[in-house]
């Protein structure tokens, strides 16, 4: 288990590429830019699919971090019971 201080790191900087994610996805597809720059990436509209899973990856990983942040349990164990039908 991380330290409340690294999640609370974890937590900001998921915050941050969310926005980053965010503000990528409405330029290009807004039809104003052809091409956006985060950092060192350039994204063209033909990377709107990867840049979807990106989002829905750094959400994942934010929602992750605020569980141990707020003291939940971060995963569950679930049993299956095979039946004969």
């Amino acid at each position: 288990m991380i330290s409340k201080q690294t999640a609370r790191k974890m937590y900001n900087y998921y915050t941050e590429r969310i926005d980053q994610l965010i503000q990528a996805q409405t330029a290009l597809t807004a039809g104003g830019v052809k091409s956006y720059a985060i950092g060192d990436r350039t994204l063209t509209k033909f990377d709107l699919t990867t840049l979807s899973a990106e989002l829905d990856e750094a959400v994942n990983k934010q929602a992750y971090y605020d569980a141990i942040l707020k003291g939940k349990q971060t995963r569950r164990m679930v049993g299956v019971v095979p039946t004969d039908t």
